[in-house]
């Protein structure tokens, strides 16, 4: 026979408490609605791969290339389990999620985690809160990301519309760069001489580098549409060190959303987009089977003074016919139509293109931009050069520099343990200094002539920020050693392009034309080359988080600072503990 459980009153008070705090927790909130947990497990393995009829071994994630789709909705928790058979170190940075209090998850080597060894493995453990759309992982050590990446596609929560007409089909374009030789090689090469590093053989659809290209007629990616449909098309731009325009032939494109978040539709016929940055577009197909085939291309921007990959990668938009007759035949009867781009320097589309972009900034989707702005902070973004080491040629700007990049004249330094745990147990004295100028420490005439000297400062230095500041940031592009454009991206937060412009920044005259009311939200935007972006956030996130510009070649010369954000009061203001598999450097 069972026996009665006595209850006492303080049992029964203490058992009530529990309950209403587990029906008032984010995690319950979440399983209420519906959201799952979904399980993901990465094999990074070596693959043989051939492109433009080269074959090399490269890093992939289970043997893809590029690498499998991530795919959740808004609330649902993912574990990505990263198990690492390569002779490389390896880390998976998921590019635009929060990671809010989760900073272990958020995977750039050296900031927030040491990296992954061989035969080690780590889980991934986030949640996706208050976000849907179009992401992107990628590796981020080194120059792995080249073949490491992949489309992360967060649906909305189940029952949720689209704020635009739901489409027939859903279909991710990734760009990328493909390189015939070692691309690890190719950067350990360009940091020993302090020249630029080689430039891609290829730009990539899906992997694919297409007809255009010596040997890839059929490594072409083709997209096949049935007539009067509606497709969204989740563009992203996972190249190494290029800004794409893209089209194709014939046809406009919807934009709909940028980095997830989604903005106010307007039509082109030509797009923008910079690495680290991802966009939805509607793609209407025409009313009638056309008895044509379109070309899509992708070819890149470029102000700069080096080398740059100057080729076009193409893809195949076809209509699907009644009949049963094959694609290659059709494609051989039909006209080919091809789209134009604009000009390698075409400065001014860009600016264009990205005014274009606004928030929705209504009721469902809000613009919480700051309105006020308690700390103000001033960088430069730019090229420098490092001396050449002591008897050594170097094959930078001069025979005795190296190529160097830096924010405020600060070449960011790698430390060599992980800054988020030294952060997080106080040990951080040794690892990283607070002192990272808020202004640049000797101004000068920014996009005018520069100064005779281009050295930079070298250093693991940060800015601090008590929980919950509101930052407005200016980054202010610079001439030194030539003008381009820069696109910076920001982890662990999203933020709010508030204004840009040409030439040095005005603090008396240009803050009050900030766009307040709906500016376009992003965690990637573009410093313009000869140029100037202001942004807003709220440090609403504790923990390290690095923001670095997403050129690689700039990311490796030490285009990036970190920001530490402070703990808040209240519990759900603070960093956890990290996790006990936790990579060990």
């Amino acid at each position: 026979m069972a026996s009665s459980i006595p209850f006492s009153p303080t049992f029964l008070v203490a058992f009530l408490l529990a309950l209403i705090s587990l029906l008032a927790s984010p995690e319950f909130a979440i399983a209420a609605a519906g959201s799952v947990t979904r399980h993901y497990k990465f094999d990074i393995k070596l693959k043989n791969v051939t492109r433009l009829c080269t074959t090399k071994s490269i890093v992939t994630v289970n043997g893809k290339f590029p690498g499998p789709r991530i795919i959740a909705r808004e609330g649902d928790r993912v574990l990505v389990n990263v198990v690492n058979h390569v002779p490389n170190n390896m880390t998976i940075h998921w590019h635009g999620i929060r990671q809010l209090q989760n900073g272990w998850a958020d995977g750039p080597s050296y900031i927030t985690q040491c990296p992954i060894q061989t035969n080690q493995s780590y889980v991934y453990n986030f949640t996706i809160i208050g976000q849907r759309g179009t992401l992107f992982w990628h590796a981020h050590i080194s120059w792995l990301r080249a073949t490491v990446y992949g489309p992360l596609i967060i649906l909305p929560k189940r029952h949720a519309p689209y704020p635009f007409p739901k489409p027939h089909k859903e279909v991710p374009i990734i760009f990328g760069e493909w390189w015939n030789v070692d691309t690890e090689a190719v950067i350990s090469q360009a940091l020993q001489t302090g020249n630029g590093p080689n430039v891609s053989n290829a730009y990539t659809i899906n992997g694919l580098p297409g007809p255009l290209y010596n040997c890839s007629k059929k490594d072409t990616f083709s997209l096949k549409v049935k007539p009067g449909k509606t497709y969204l098309l989740r563009l992203i731009n996972a190249a190494v060190n290029d800004e794409l325009f893209f089209s194709i032939a014939n046809h406009s494109l919807t934009v709909v959303e940028a980095d997830a978040v989604y903005v106010k539709p307007f039509t082109t016929n030509i797009l923008f987009i910079t690495p680290g940055q991802t966009t939805n577009v509607l793609l209407k197909a025409k009313p009638q089977y056309p008895n044509a085939t379109f070309l899509m291309l992708a070819r890149p921007y470029f102000t700069g003074r080096g080398t740059f990959d100057n080729s076009t990668v193409a893809g195949i938009l076809e209509y699907k016919e009644h009949s049963n007759s094959s694609s290659s035949t059709s494609l051989k009867s039909h006209p080919l139509f091809r789209p134009i781009l604009p000009q390698i320097n075409a400065t001014s589309f860009v600016a264009n293109f990205t005014s274009k972009l606004r928030s929705l900034a209504n009721s469902r989707f809000p613009a919480n931009v700051p309105k006020t702005v308690e700390r103000r902070f001033f960088f430069t973004i730019g090229l420098g050069t490092n001396p050449c080491p002591k008897n050594q040629t170097c094959q930078g700007p001069t025979n005795t520099t190296k190529f160097a990049a830096s924010m405020n004249n600060i070449s960011f330094a790698l430390p060599s343990v992980a800054m988020l745990q030294s952060h997080f147990f106080a040990q951080s004295n040794s690892v990283y200094s607070t002192d990272f100028p808020i202004i640049p420490p000797k101004p000068f005439n920014y996009t005018g002539t520069p100064p005779n000297n281009t050295n930079v400062n070298n250093g693991t230095k940060v800015v601090v920020l008590k929980f919950n500041t509101s930052v407005e940031l200016v980054m202010q592009g610079t001439s030194i050693l030539g003008a381009e454009s820069h696109p910076l991206h920001l982890h662990g937060f999203n933020f709010f392009v508030v204004g840009q412009g040409f030439g040095n920044f005005d603090p008396n005259k240009d803050p009050s034309n900030f766009n307040l009311v709906d500016p376009v939200e992003r965690n990637s935007v573009g410093v313009p080359s000869g140029g100037w972006v202001a942004i807003r956030f709220l440090a609403d996130n504790p923990g390290v988080w690095l923001m670095h510009c997403h050129f690689d070649v700039h990311l490796s010369w030490g285009l990036r600072m970190a920001w530490v954000v402070q703990d808040g009061k209240l519990p759900n203001q603070k960093l956890p503990p990290p996790p006990s598999d936790l990579p060990k450097c």
